[in-house]
């Protein structure tokens, strides 16, 4: 027995009509029989071609605002009947079924009535029903019936098709019914993670994870490791929607760090001036404001110049020429900007390699989202860390004040501060990093690590002393005893921003107190692992 199985009737109904027409004349040309409902017919018949609405196979019309229209017998039989079974024929003949041998659906656009802001109701009303329930049954008949459920497919159909003398072939058949068991597993997703939220429910008892597959990846973190980038349908602007003008396929790790550094720029509003990041292994080696684009990056690059070298850049405004030419200047993996100008466009043209992106615009770093963390047997969901402070939220604790100039800095490594892995210590001096350590196990060694760097930073710009000399320090949770603090003291530091609330924090405060420091507690950590 063969595995083609001909298509001879096909029922189509779509929300999303681009292709349909062409998708219908093609069907038509190769004698397949079109079945249709709504919409869909209409759309069909104005472009000339004969369709029989589904009404006139039930026997009902349309009813309840199209709420019930396809959940019928002659619909379901014809898609789920088996052509072996004598039975199921002997069934299909006694009610005057038909078989349905191919079924386009689209379903009902929910995921965009949520991003549009619609309100409930409306969002419910955007829930298909009729849609999933005929997927899941041609899915399942897929021995026999083929499903499709995305407009990128349907050249991949005519093709199979055309191969097979008007039939498709199993293989092709048990791609479509994953597809379309993953679509509507997807869909699921969306309305299930919509409604804990609408209805209030923080933690669901079950949570679904949906994607839509974006690019199969050369590998993963290391070349023995398969990988793929998936999009979770969210309008967020960032390294998932950017467009990507020049430059060779991201990889893992650059689409890992690309989203890192985005994110982080991204907490530098343009009114605000311009700003630039840069980052290695996902962690910042220099962020940097400046009174132009091309002055932010240098200012960053200064942070750490040999790690700089192979990162990732971000920036907050559109990517002129002058910083273009900048960042030519050493090899660079991607950079990630709302726009580039076409001089920009042009300079980059020049180095293949590097991978320019656009998103349109920032990611709002305040918009509250899910963040979902894989560990063996499970997953781990929270809060994306939205935090936020601003001076008045600031509690000074030592006899000395700080400056509005160090209150300046002190805002700004704060900020960083919530993007650099844990134990993380940031050294800030005039708006620009000047030392980040990242992910130590003691956060007075990520302290060392830091001042050290700035010492070697010193000494490739030839500087008489490390820019840590009258700097501020921010530490993403709090010192637990003052030996951190005495560090960043003794590297030429003036002021720290922490958190607060170690037993030993009366210790701390003495120790700044002694050296003259100004600190000031946050009430707010920002771990990330």
């Amino acid at each position: 027995m063969t595995d083609h199985r001909p298509i001879r009737r096909a029922l189509l109904s779509v929300s999303d009509k681009s292709g349909l027409v062409e998708l219908g004349k093609a069907l038509v040309a190769r004698d397949v029989e079109l079945l249709s409902t709504g919409g869909t017919a209409q759309t069909l018949r104005d472009a000339g071609l004969e369709v029989l609405d589904v009404a006139e196979v039930t026997g009902f019309p349309e009813m309840m605002d199209g709420r019930v229209k396809t959940l019928h017998p002659m619909v379901h039989g014809g898609l789920l009947a088996l052509r072996d079974n004598p039975s199921h024929v002997a069934a299909m003949e006694q009610y005057v079924i038909n078989p349905i041998d191919l079924l386009v659906v689209n379903l009902y656009p929910f995921e965009a009535t949520v991003a549009a802001g619609a309100d409930y109701a409306a969002c419910i009303e955007n829930i298909d029903i009729g849609g999933p329930a005929m997927i899941r049954a041609a899915a399942k008949n897929h021995a026999f019936v083929s499903v499709v459920v995305d407009t990128d497919d349907y050249d991949a159909l005519l093709a199979d098709m055309d191969a097979n003398d008007g039939a498709t072939s199993d293989e092709f058949r048990r791609t479509l019914a994953q597809t379309a068991y993953a679509r509507t597993g997807a869909y699921d997703a969306a309305v299930s993670n919509w409604m804990a939220d609408a209805v209030g429910i923080e933690t669901p008892r079950r949570r679904v994870v949906k994607g839509k597959l974006a690019q199969s990846l050369r590998y993963g973190e290391n070349p023995h490791q398969n990988a793929a980038f998936y999009t979770d349908g969210s309008d967020r602007p960032g390294v998932a929607s950017a467009t990507q003008h020049q430059g060779k396929e991201l990889s893992y790790n650059n689409i890992n760090d690309t989203d890192a550094a985005f994110e982080l720029v991204s907490e530098f509003a343009p009114e605000d001036g311009p700003a630039c990041a840069i980052i290695k292994h996902a962690n910042p080696c220099g962020v940097a404001r400046g009174a132009t684009l091309k002055d932010a990056y240098l200012r960053a690059f200064d942070c750490d110049r040999t790690s700089a070298f192979g990162g990732i850049i971000a920036l907050n405004r559109k990517l002129d020429a002058a910083t273009a030419q900048e960042i030519t200047g050493i090899f660079t993996e991607v950079v990630i900007a709302p726009d580039a100008d076409d001089a920009a466009r042009e300079i980059f043209a020049a180095k293949k390699n590097l991978r320019l992106l656009t998103t349109g615009s920032l990611a709002d770093p305040r918009a509250a989202a899910l963040a979902w963390r894989q560990v063996s047997g499970g997953l781990l969901v929270q809060d994306k860390d939205t935090g936020f402070i601003n001076r008045d939220d600031l509690k000074v604790v030592t006899k000395r004040a700080p400056s509005d100039a160090e209150l300046d800095d002190l805002l700004f490594a704060w900020t960083v501060a919530k993007h650099v892995k844990s134990n993380a210590i940031i050294y800030v001096k005039d708006g620009a990093t000047v030392g980040v350590g990242a992910g130590q196990m003691s956060r007075v060694d990520s302290t060392r690590i830091a001042a050290r760097k700035a010492q070697d930073m010193a000494d490739v710009l030839e500087l008489d002393a490390p820019l840590t000399q009258g700097s501020v320090v921010a530490s993403d949770a709090f010192f637990p005893f003052a030996d951190g603090l005495i560090t960043a003291a003794e590297a030429g530091a003036t002021a720290l921003i922490q958190p607060g609330g170690s037993m030993r924090d009366d210790e701390v405060i003495a120790a700044a107190d002694e050296a003259g420091l100004a600190m000031v507690f946050t009430g707010m950590r920002h771990f990330r692992h």
